[in-house]
């Protein structure tokens, strides 16, 4: 049996309501994605580790905002 987790998603937008980026709740981890779909960063829950699109650590701790531009 197989269960479907659902995926919680946070939009970003600027002052003008364009979207910047969107978060991706995939469980063990939350995947931040500019708007055009390219990932930007990585948070991984377990090892309380943020890492940019290169898998270099940016710091401890949920940091994905710190990646949008």
């Amino acid at each position: 049996v197989q269960y479907r987790r659902k995926v919680m998603n946070q939009m970003f937008r600027d002052a003008k309501g364009r979207m910047l980026g969107i978060m991706e709740d995939q469980g063990d981890l939350i995947v931040l994605r500019d708007a055009r779909g390219r990932q930007l960063g990585v948070y991984d829950k377990r090892m309380n580790v943020t890492r940019d699109s290169f898998g270099r650590m940016v710091g401890t701790g949920n940091l994905l905002t710190m990646l949008l531009k």
